[in-house]
Parts: structure tokens; C-alpha cells; sequence
């Protein structure tokens, strides 16, 4: 594998290609009538063509069609733009980690650069991994670069700083070209500070007339391209001479059309209308999309429903048009419909409260990891079928379920000495981490303990006696489970204090050909952990000042971040040529400055 190939490897978390055709597939694919009335459009061309409008910012309420409308913008400026002007972008996506980012916005703008053309690795790995300033700010980017990103307002995490490095950066390198949508958001708005000498603003509500899709769907649909793409699937099993009479019966605008949809569920015979208000009930709570095995898992449907991906899939396809699935994992087709189920129809899902069903995926949650202790190492070699398939989603969201349900009160019992919750601790916390290692998520782990030692136990002392025990084993082991997960039963054991209630609790499971064991403390010590990785001594330690990280500085000329609950790696920045000798965060905790031998300080941006 090449330089530049390691590199993109560990520079993005996600592939925009792959991202635009998911995007495309779950969407029906992409119809060129739907976009090609951009291409004729003054304001598009204007910020194509002339140099000194370098920001396009095409908003829209949802489902006007936006995303597919970037899809097919991108279509065809690959087709005809300049070889030597690279053109790069992201889709957001509120709902997936990967996605609702700035620093993955970012990841992935650069990871598409670099692949067209390698040569920027030089400049971008300096000025980027480094925390420049201006990551696009580069000798090979004077002639020219697009970014696009598509529905900024799923960016969940740090928009505000996006949103500042486009307005920075569009007046000072006009030749680096922005299209940006997302909805009508006036904090957004705000963030752009428009000028319309070299700033465009599109706004999908004035040109409706141009989405050439007949005119009785023209007329029902009002513009939104969502409405169009729900009609059509349903009108695909119409016959050809009562597609006119079933259209003339659709109601206009997306929430009657949903409505539309929850009542033919509603019709539906036998259990059918039970099994899809379980499915999309928990669909709604979840914190991500879904595979099958875990929405099975997690829905309480019978038994023999939720075993079968087959059967799950014919719940899910009665589900109207509210859902989609791709490669196994189900997704709501639009946020819209998230949106429209929980705000408008929230007692038909959640009418006994909404914690009652945070507490039914909470504990299906622990008798899902309860009935799949051990998983082998061996057993991740065999992706089909995955022997964590249904487990995955209740080992990372578990804790999350438990505090959403718990503003009544809902699982107070199950925070006492003898509830689910030690129960799982002490029957099953090795095997949690040991999933969680073969997830790669143990600092997921270690967090969601954390969030635990926050609740209040005073009449369970021995409910935070385990949970304080279970975070020092797990922070102290971290990087141990991390690289081998059974080793939590043979290394990870025997190194503990001697009266740690991990170590006596599963000191069964300490492997036969353990002869002698070593000499250890009784009892933990006052050091929570040890952060490693530099080759170096270390010169200069600082924390955050919101204390969630750690900076270092070494002999090796690595200044280092680390996560302060966790202690997991979280970036190496390099540029000096010699020993750093100081670290230290600014107020905003957004730097970090380091001074070295080599008689230079480096300011860079955390990423």
C-alpha cells in the first residue's frame, strides 16, 4: 500500500462516493429531470463562471430535494468540469456518527482532494493533521477547487466553526468554489453573513415551477421532490390505467401524504399494524440506524418474528414508505419522516410515555448481551453470520436508554443492589468489554460507566461499589482489551487489585495454564491510568481547560491529545524538528501551542 493510500486510510472515517450512491439507492435513484433545471439557472451559473462568486448556498424546507439535486449537480460537473480543478464533497447525515460532523466534513472534503490529486499530501498532511488554520489554503489549489456539502444542518457537532471557515476563507481564495444547502435555518443564515457581491443564495421555494415532473404531480407535490419519489413507489403497483384516478386521490404536501401512510398501516389485517408501530417506535428512539438482527432484537415482536432477517424485512416493507434498507441496515428515508412520527403522531407510538419505551430497549438491551456471553476471537473471522449482529447496537446504547427512561423514576429498581443493572455488571461485564473490544469501541465502554458513576446511589452502595470498580479495571485495561479482548480474562484478571470485584467476580474464568499468580495491591491505587505512546520522555503534560483532554509533549518532537475519561488516543501533531519542551491548551480549548528546542512554536487547530 502507497504513502498516499495510508494515508487516505486513516484520514477519513467514510467514503463520500460511497455516501452519494447509498444516497441514491436509498432514494430511488437519481432522475435528471429532477436536477437539470439548475444548469440553466443565473444564480448557478453565476457561481460557476464568475470568479468573484465563490459561495452558492441552495436552501429548501425538507424534502424539497436538495440532497438529490447536490447528487445531481456533482453528476455533471465531473462530467464536464476541468481535469486539473478538483472537485470534492459530503453529505451529512444527522443520524450517523460518521456524518454529523465538522471534523468528518472536513475528513472527507480532503480525502477526496488528495485522491485526485495526490501531490496535496505534502502541503494538506502538514497544514491539516497539524490543525492549520486553513486547511484549503494550499500553493496547488490556486487554480481552482469545489466543495460541496450537503444539508449543513445535520451537522450536529461545531457547525458554527464550519460554517466561519467558508465565510473566512470565500473572500480571501475566490478561485476555491462552495456550494453548500440545507434548510431554511436562520441561525445558519447568520453564520454565512451573505454578501452578494461574491456570496449566491438559492432558495428552492422560488422555483418550484421548474421541477418538470407532470402537472398533477406538479401540483400536489408543491416542489418537494421527497412527495414525488413516495408517489412514484406506491404508483409503481398501480396499474397503468388507474395511475391517474390513484394520483388524483394522494393528498398534496409530505404530512398529509404521511398520514396518509400511517392509516393504510392501520388497515392492514391480522398483527400486521402491532408489528410496525414496534418497529417504528424503536426506529424513532434509536440513536442510529439499524441492522435487521438488532431491530429485531430490540422491537418486541413475538420471537419468531425477530430471529429471522427475512421476516423482520416483510415487517419493515409493510412500514409504508417510512423506511428503507440498504445492505441490512434500516433508515427512516428522510429525517422528515423521523420528524413528522415523533412530533406529530407521538401518542400513536409512545402512548403510555415515551421513557416506558426508552425502558422496553433498555432491558431488551440487557437480555440481549446476556444471552451472548464469551464471544470468541475466533468467531470474528466469520462476518456471515455475525455472531454479534444483535448485540451491537445494545452494547454501545444500553446506558443511553437507561437514562432517558429514568426521568419517572421508570428503572429506579433497576438501580438497586440486587436490580438488572448490577446484575449485568457482575454476571456479565467481562463479556460487554470483550464485545466491545471486537466493536473497537471500549472507550465507548469506559464513557458509558462513567455516565453510570454520575447517577445518584445512596441507598446502593453496592450498585457504586461495582461501577466504580468496573470503570478503573476498564479505564486500567483499556489498551490491553483493546488489542486482544480475551485477554480481559487472563491478563487484565490477574494484574488487578486482589479485592477489585471484577477480579473476584470472574476470577473463574482466569485460564488453567495460570500457574502462579503475581503479587498485586489489594485494593486500586490512586494512579487511573497510564497514557502511552511516545517514544520520547515526556517534557510537558497540560489538560483542557474543560478537563476532557490531555496534551503532551515529548523528546520524540510529538506533541500528543488524549481523551482524559478514557485515555484513548485522540491526535498526534507533528512539525518540530526538535524536543518539545511546553505544551498548552487556549481558553477555548479549540489550540494548542507547543514550544521546542528546534527554537519555533507551533499554534495548531484540534481536530
Amino acid at each position: 500500500m502507497s504513502r498516499v493510500d495510508n494515508y487516505l486510510e486513516d484520514l477519513s472515517t467514510t467514503n463520500p462516493r460511497e455516501d452519494k450512491r447509498r444516497i441514491e439507492q436509498t432514494k430511488g435513484g437519481l432522475l435528471k429531470d429532477s436536477y437539470r433545471w439548475i444548469l440553466e439557472q443565473l444564480d448557478f451559473q453565476q457561481w460557476r463562471d464568475d470568479i468573484q462568486r465563490s459561495l452558492l448556498w441552495i436552501k429548501g424546507d425538507p424534502g424539497k430535494g436538495k440532497t438529490m439535486l447536490l447528487c445531481g449537480i456533482i453528476d455533471e460537473m465531473s462530467r464536464i468540469k476541468d481535469v486539473a480543478v478538483p472537485l470534492s464533497y459530503f453529505f451529512c447525515q444527522a443520524t450517523d456518527s460518521r456524518l454529523n460532523n465538522a471534523t468528518a466534513v472536513l475528513r472527507g472534503l480532503i480525502y477526496l482532494l488528495i485522491d485526485q490529486q495526490p501531490s496535496l499530501i505534502s502541503h494538506v498532511q502538514k497544514r491539516y493533521d497539524q490543525g492549520g488554520k486553513n486547511p484549503f489554503e494550499d500553493p496547488s489549489l490556486q487554480s481552482g477547487a469545489y466543495l460541496i456539502i450537503d444539508a449543513l444542518d445535520e451537522c450536529e457537532t461545531d457547525l458554527p466553526l464550519l460554517l466561519d471557515l467558508i465565510t473566512q476563507n470565500t473572500p480571501r481564495f475566490p478561485s476555491v468554489k462552495w456550494l453548500v444547502s440545507s434548510r431554511n435555518k436562520p441561525d445558519i443564515e447568520a453564520r454565512l453573513r451573505l454578501d452578494h457581491t461574491q456570496q449566491i443564495r438559492l432558495s428552492l421555494e422560488l422555483n418550484e415551477e421548474l421541477f418538470l415532473i407532470g402537472r398533477e404531480i406538479r401540483a400536489k407535490a408543491t416542489g418537494t421532490f421527497l412527495w414525488v419519489a413516495l408517489v412514484l413507489t406506491e404508483l409503481e403497483l398501480v396499474e397503468s390505467w388507474d395511475v391517474l384516478a390513484v394520483l388524483r386521490e394522494m393528498p398534496p404536501a409530505l404530512k398529509p401524504l404521511y398520514h396518509r401512510m400511517i392509516q393504510q398501516i392501520d388497515q392492514l389485517k391480522r398483527n400486521d399494524p402491532k408489528f410496525c408501530y414496534h418497529i417504528l417506535s424503536t426506529m424513532i428512539l434509536a440513536y442510529r440506524p439499524l441492522h435487521l438482527l438488532e431491530l429485531g432484537s430490540l422491537s418486541s415482536l413475538p420471537e419468531e418474528v425477530s430471529k429471522s432477517s427475512n421476516h423482520i424485512t416483510k415487517v419493515v416493507n409493510k412500514c409504508g414508505s417510512f423506511l428503507t434498507i440498504r445492505a441490512s441496515i434500516v433508515f427512516f428515508i428522510h429525517q422528515s419522516v423521523k420528524d413528522y412520527l415523533f412530533e406529530d403522531v407521538h401518542d400513536k407510538f409512545f402512548s403510555s410515555g415515551i421513557e416506558t419505551y426508552h425502558y422496553t430497549i433498555f432491558s431488551r438491551s440487557l437480555q440481549v448481551m446476556l444471552k451472548a456471553p464469551g464471544i470468541s476471537i475466533d468467531q470474528v473471522k466469520q462476518p456471515d453470520p455475525d455472531p454479534l449482529g444483535a448485540a451491537r447496537y445494545s452494547c454501545l446504547y444500553w446506558v443511553n436508554h437507561l437514562l432517558d427512561c429514568n426521568t419517572r423514576g421508570i428503572a429506579d429498581n433497576d438501580l438497586k443492589d440486587s436490580g438488572s443493572v448490577y446484575s449485568i455488571l457482575y454476571e456479565s461485564f467481562l463479556f460487554w468489554l470483550e464485545a466491545l473490544s471486537l466493536m473497537k469501541s471500549v472507550s465507548d465502554g469506559i464513557t458509558m460507566i462513567k455516565k453510570l458513576e454520575s447517577l445518584q446511589f445512596d441507598e446502593s452502595p453496592k450498585l457504586h461499589a461495582i461501577i466504580y470498580d468496573a470503570r478503573r479495571f476498564a479505564i486500567y485495561n483499556r489498551s490491553v482489551i483493546e488489542q486482544a479482548p480475551l485477554r480481559s480474562y487472563c491478563s487484565a484478571l490477574i494484574f488487578s487489585p486482589e479485592q477489585s470485584i471484577v477480579r473476584v467476580a470472574f476470577e473463574k474464568y482466569i485460564p488453567s495454564w495460570v500457574q502462579r499468580m503475581p503479587i498485586v495491591q489489594a485494593h486500586w491505587s490512586a494512579a487511573l491510568q497510564t497514557l502511552e505512546g511516545h517514544s520520547g520522555r515526556v517534557t510537558s503534560v497540560a489538560f483542557s481547560p474543560d478537563g476532557t483532554q490531555v496534551v503532551s509533549g515529548s523528546g520524540d518532537m510529538t506533541v500528543r491529545l488524549w481523551d482524559a475519561v478514557t485515555g484513548a488516543p485522540l491526535q498526534t501533531l507533528e512539525g518540530h524538528f526538535g524536543e518539545v519542551t511546553s505544551v498548552a491548551f487556549s481558553l477555548d480549548g479549540t489550540q494548542v501551542i507547543s514550544g521546542s528546542w528546534d527554537k519555533t512554536n507551533l499554534l495548531e487547530y484540534i481536530i
